[in-house]
């Protein structure tokens, strides 16, 4: 073979190595990211195919969410309000408000955003309560009551009484997991799963290709959270989830037992059967307010409310009258549900 020869013989395994190299770079899966950090005082883990790594932009979108509506954070918007600094509310603390009221008003009440000086009361709040007796409680439910705040016309909260306080834990958690999936949609992700502090986002597929695997942890007395046991995993996918329950948040006092749910009606740490609430719903802000006013409700008004309202599904864990651990779930939960299973 002569010089020329062996000359274009080279270009064109060059060419072909080329083209190769091309075409398996064209047709490699996207892969996926895995991002996890501390925010609202719990670990946050966002899983999502994309060809660059958004967790800047994942942070920075938190951030923004902090400074509205952390009661931890003293210059949040939040934080001004039940101060009652002059302040005009952000898009996020308004979209929280209006949504926290309409879930208040469908519940009776079992959800309230102004149970704060309740909740910093019974000591499971921003601030150190001392025990509280019946006195307190009923001085303190007299500027309690979603009825008794709104959002003006020119953008700042209105009260009744200046000594009314509000707390979105029980809802703004969800409501960031719903701000980072949309900021993921934005960027054109369109698999991913959010997870915040146990409330939930999932759309498309996970990495196997699959829907994504979602466990409901067994509702076993864990305050450390040192246990982790399933009860059952959900199959699910384009889809919002949020879990309440007292079996990692109470205190002993006395010799009996205070969980962290209050019942914003009567001011007490709520006693039903329910041992923890699951809701599927289409937004998570949504999920996470519901499992908590069913939390409130007990099992039998929880029960009926979710299955009079066919955009969500439930699924509780109570005791029974014998104080065995049973479970009640929508008929729409079901086409989720599956045994735990070891497989990825």
């Amino acid at each position: 073979m002569n010089k020329k020869a062996k000359y274009n013989l080279a270009w064109l395994v060059l060419l072909i190595a080329g083209t190769l190299w091309i075409l398996v770079r064209h047709n490699a899966p996207t892969p996926y990211q895995k991002d996890e950090g501390f925010v609202f005082g719990t670990i946050y883990n966002v899983t999502y195919q994309c060809d660059k790594n958004l967790k800047a932009a994942i942070e920075a979108e938190l951030q923004r969410f902090d400074a509205s509506l952390s009661p931890f954070n003293d210059t949040s918007v939040i934080s001004r309000i039940n101060r009652n600094e002059e302040v005009q509310v952000d898009t996020f603390f308004a979209n929280v408000f209006r949504r926290s009221q309409q879930i208040s008003q469908e519940t009776e009440g079992a959800f309230d955003i102004t149970i704060a000086p309740l909740v910093n009361a019974w000591g499971f709040g921003f601030k150190d309560g001392t025990f509280p007796d019946s006195s307190m409680i009923d001085s303190l439910l007299q500027f309690t009551g979603y009825q008794k705040v709104r959002l003006n016309a020119d953008g700042r909260i209105g009260k009744d009484d200046p000594r009314l306080m509000l707390t979105c834990s029980a809802v703004a958690k969800g409501y960031a997991v719903d701000v980072v999936a949309d900021l993921l949609e934005r960027q054109g992700v369109k698999n991913f799963l959010v997870d915040i502090g146990g409330e939930i986002v999932v759309r498309g597929t996970s990495p196997q290709e699959k829907p994504w695997r979602i466990g409901i942890n067994k509702p076993v007395d864990d305050s450390l959270s040192i246990h982790g046991e399933l009860q059952t995993v959900l199959h699910i996918t384009d889809a919002a989830m949020a879990t309440s329950g007292n079996y990692r948040n109470f205190y002993y006092h006395g010799g009996k037992k205070y969980a962290h749910t209050i019942d914003p009606r009567t001011g007490h740490p709520v006693q039903h059967e329910i041992l923890s609430a699951t809701v599927v719903a289409r937004d998570c802000m949504s999920a996470d307010a519901y499992a908590t006013a069913f939390m409130v409700m007990g099992l039998q008004k929880a029960a009926a409310f979710a299955e009079a309202h066919p955009e969500i599904d439930a699924y509780f864990i109570y005791n029974d009258e014998n104080r065995v651990a049973k479970v009640y779930q929508t008929q729409g939960m079901k086409r989720f549900l599956s045994a735990p299973s070891s497989e990825g």
